[in-house]
């Protein structure tokens, strides 16, 4: 059976996940560390220790193929990807075999500019119209099983 595995430390879109798994039945499960800590209705919490990338090896570790992740982090998304488990991230886009090189080598750029002591642009403010792509993007996801 089908679960949607939820990065939730940065996710813009916990709420929406969860509801939507109720609608289908799914399990949903949250991990988070011990300084973003999430208790949702509907949906079963995992708290890790905090420390560097604890909520990635924890949620790689549980995964199952055919398991559904969100995720913002690219990193994760790749390794999530060779256990065999479809991911998505908070603005409805999914992580594929086509996309996570270009992905991972933007990520890459961007860190290297940032050590030379180059500065970025962050995200733009969140609109609703990103929400909707997500929900439709996991509604379609969640269906598909």
């Amino acid at each position: 059976m089908t679960r949607v595995l939820i990065d939730a430390d940065g996710c813009p879109v916990v709420d929406e996940a969860v509801r939507l798994c109720g609608r289908f039945g799914v399990e949903c499960l949250i991990l988070c560390d011990t300084s973003h800590h999430f208790e949702k209705t509907g949906a079963r919490t995992l708290v890790v220790s905090k420390g560097a990338d604890s909520v990635d090896f924890a949620l790689v570790n549980l995964l199952r193929p055919g398991d559904i992740v969100v995720t913002q982090d690219y990193g994760l998304a790749a390794m999530c990807m060779a256990r065999g488990a479809r991911i998505l991230n908070q603005d409805g886009m999914e992580y594929t075999a086509q996309n996570i090189d270009a992905l991972l080598l933007a990520r890459h750029t961007a860190k290297k500019i940032r050590n030379a002591g180059g500065r970025l642009k962050g995200p733009r403010k969140r609109l609703p119209e990103q929400d909707q792509a997500f929900c439709g993007k996991l509604a379609r996801l969640l269906g598909e099983e």
